[in-house]
């Protein structure tokens, strides 16, 4: 192969010997072969050194641009690069491209002595011998013919074989089960001993700061990829007999449609993608399978819900014409909005309550990484009083639009209200803002904690986590968590409004609550989210291998090698599985957060994940290169946020059924203020619960701009209702206090006391 020089006097690009470029002038480089015509092949052309890793370049002196000295530049790293690959052990061949002449394909081989050297830096855990303990038998077990139906035909997956394993030693070699040296290192294994070597051997030296790596090489442009070969096409069995098409075998059985019910593969999946990927699905797969139980409660209280709403006594009072179509509301807004009858509000009021730097350095990053956190934040909590600002103004609007509009549409008008037609365009507004601020902040973040420099790469993993959950908590949340435990509560009284900004009048809940409104904001944002994700993940990569494909349409009729096929696939990157983690974070929030106000929520999850893990299956098979296997222990910094929000959820299902709800003014109304002493029914009833809920403001008290603007055509009534604040009634509750419920009508001061 030549000498192996040790430096570039100009550019002081470092190889394994010694010399130097001027001396010694020849680099060790692969040897450049023709396509064999075998588009299946995973090994070299003399079919014997299978291709663990493929780098990919464009040849400078065939670019249509050739600018000689920084394409010189690149050459000479390269070159430096991989002379030194070779100086390690590993073996490369080249290969130029079938469908471009300007990319060439370099092959890379770890031989035996090389493998093991590295499994022993690595401490990778290989095969000592068989596990020859006995299995547990499933609980299950009476249940067989029911779950063989789930499982994956052990014919075309046949089991994994398990061993008792132990880090690798070279010394203790023949401790291990090595029956076949081709076989001991599987390919999973092989490519990420070699990204090992790849991501550690130098190229170049200068003033002192040594420069190593693929991924720099790759980011600044010198090779175009790096990547893993899949190991036969996704739709067909490889014609190589000896290869076990594995991707074929994913697919078929686990990311195909027709295998949607079964079983997921998990140690085939291990094997094939390593243990990150591996624990990945597993988890997912888990917190699925427990999405059941959740799902069956949610749809039951839903349907009880939807079953008994004609059979509510408090929502047949308030659609009732003689009770709530009697009943006139104080004005929601000043001038624009009207005096109105409760029994418009006849159909939300259905909806059924229910249940290795200095510390200064490190210091100092860690305040401007911590400041622009908080100023992102900041500028999502500006957003949502933006949204608050739009909800108090175009409410004026519909308020005095929407009948006019609408006028003689009864069967609109019954479901369009003001607040209802609010609601959804504020939602729609509010999940736009939230996905732009989510693209914005997701390279913000990125760019953060690349200036944090983190030691490895769990450090940054976990690092980004933390940021990217805070953020996209805040982000997705905030304007939930304001209309659960904000809206409606600081509003003032008939004649007297709080007012926003001074100018703005703070905007009320429906008679029949917030939980309805809550319920329209949490669908939009959840499906919103859903579908957008879906878009992301399987349009976006299916156009773009739709148009390389297309781009090669005039070479289709060559026949393409594995690496060429899988060059044009696209990139999964390094932090694919965080996104997918994140997003199946946020949606754990939305289950768990805000059950109570949204019980079918358990079932859109779980009917999103079921397709997600088929999904994520299909992409990672059909439209992505091969990810480089990695290790890894657990969900890492998932874990403990996810066991925050589960804390958090009981506080903030609790504060729902608490303050949110009607739930408990109902309870005490039903056991206390329905029957004697306080109460004139015979029986335990929700009877005369609306009209008890009401307090009775006298309009000749309000402010001028308090008092609505009325069809000049209608008598303005002497007064009107108002609902009392939830706070004040189980104020009113505790401290002994009852209202009159001998009256027809509970009488109250201007102050709503």
């Amino acid at each position: 192969h030549g000498p192996c020089p040790l430096s570039d006097n100009l550019e002081q690009t470092t190889v394994c010997s010694f010399g130097s470029l001027e001396s010694q002038p020849d680099f060790r480089t692969p040897e450049f072969e023709e396509f064999n015509g075998k588009p299946d092949s995973l090994f070299f052309n003399d079919g014997q050194r299978r291709i663990d890793f493929v780098l990919v370049y464009e040849d400078e002196s065939r670019k249509e641009t050739n600018k000689k000295g920084s394409n010189e530049k690149q050459r000479r790293k390269r070159r430096a690069y991989e002379s030194n690959l070779m100086c390690d052990g590993l073996h490369l061949e080249a290969t130029r491209s079938i469908l471009d002449d300007k990319l060439v394909f370099v092959k890379v081989h770890a031989p035996w002595e090389v493998l093991c050297t590295y499994a022993e830096i690595m401490h990778i855990k290989l095969p000592l011998k068989p596990n020859d303990l006995k299995t547990r038998s499933s609980a299950f077990g009476n249940f067989s013919w029911f779950t063989k139906v789930l499982q994956v035909d052990e014919s075309i997956i046949k089991p994994e074989q398990e061993f008792f394993t132990a880090p690798f030693e070279k010394n203790r070699m023949n401790d291990f089960y090595i029956q076949d040296r081709d076989t001991f290192f599987n390919p999973a294994t092989r490519s990420r001993i070699v990204y090992f070597i790849l991501s550690r051997v130098m190229y170049q030296v200068r003033d002192n700061v040594k420069k190593f790596g693929i991924n720099r090489l790759v980011s600044s442009g010198i090779y175009k990829a790096a990547f893993p070969l899949h190991d036969c096409n996704f739709s067909h069995k490889s014609e190589d007999l000896s290869c076990p098409s594995e991707r074929y075998l994913l697919y078929r059985e686990w990311a195909h449609p027709r295998s949607i019910y079964k079983k997921q593969p998990l140690d085939l999946i291990r094997k094939y993608y390593g243990e990150k990927i591996g624990i990945y699905f597993a988890w997912l797969g888990y917190y699925t399978q427990m999405l059941f139980l959740a799902a069956v409660v949610g749809v039951a209280c839903f349907l009880y819900g939807y079953f008994n709403q004609n059979n509510c006594t408090w929502s047949k009072e308030v659609c009732d014409p003689d009770i709530g179509g009697k009943i006139i509301m104080c004005p929601q807004c000043d001038e624009h909005c009207s005096f109105w009858n409760l029994n418009i509000t006849c159909e939300s009021s259905k909806e059924q309550e229910r249940v290795p730097f200095t510390t200064w350095g490190k210091c100092v990053r860690i305040t401007l990484c911590a400041s622009a956190v908080l100023f992102w934040i900041l500028l999502i909590i500006a957003s949502v009083i933006g949204i608050i600002v739009y909800r108090l103004s175009v409410f004026i609007v519909f308020s005095t639009e929407l009948p006019e509009t609408l006028n003689g549409t009864v069967s609109i008008q019954k479901y369009l209200t003001p607040q209802t037609a609010t609601s959804i365009t504020a939602s729609l507004i509010s999940f736009v803002i939230i996905m732009i601020l989510n693209i914005i902040y997701e390279k913000v973040a990125i760019m953060i904690t690349n200036f944090e420099l983190p030691r490895t790469q769990t450090d940054y993993e976990n690092s980004l986590t933390m940021k990217m959950f805070l953020f996209q908590f805040v982000n997705y949340y905030s304007s939930c968590f304001y209309i659960a435990f904000f809206k409606g509560k600081f509003v003032g009284y008939p004649g007297d409004p709080v007012y926003w900004l001074g100018k703005y009048r703070n905007e009320e809940c429906d008679p029949g609550g917030c939980l309805l409104e809550l319920t329209t904001q949490l669908t939009i944002i959840m499906g919103g989210k859903a579908i957008w994700n879906n878009i992301q993940e399987v349009l976006l990569p299916w156009v773009k291998n739709l148009i390389g494909r297309c781009r090669t349409v005039s070479s289709a009729e060559k026949i393409s090698p594995r690496w060429e096929q899988d060059y044009h696939l696209q990139l999964m990157g390094k932090l694919g599985l965080f996104y997918e983690y994140l997003e199946m974070i946020i949606q754990f929030g939305f289950v768990t957060l805000f059950v109570a106000s949204f019980p079918l929520a358990p079932l859109l999850a779980l009917v999103n994940n079921i397709l997600e893990i088929r999904v994520d299956a299909w992409k990672m098979t059909t439209q992505y290169r091969r990810m480089v296997p990695e290790k890894a222990q657990d969900i890492g910094a998932w874990q403990p946020i996810m066991q925050g929000i589960a804390i958090l959820a009981v506080v903030t299902n609790a504060m729902i059924i608490a303050f949110t709800s009607d739930m408990i003014p109902r309870l005490v109304y039903y056991w206390s203020f329905s029957v004697p002493p306080y109460g004139n029914h015979t029986h335990y009833t929700m009877e005369g619960y609306i009209n008890s809920t009401l307090s009775i403001f006298n309009v000749a008290d309000f402010k001028n701009q308090s008092k609505g603007n009325p069809d000049p055509k209608a008598v303005i009534p002497t007064t009107c209702r108002q609902v009392l604040l939830t706070c004040l009634k189980t104020r009113i509750v505790i401290s002994g206090t009852h209202l009159d419920t001998n009256s027809s009508t509970n009488t109250t001061s201007t102050t709503g006391t």
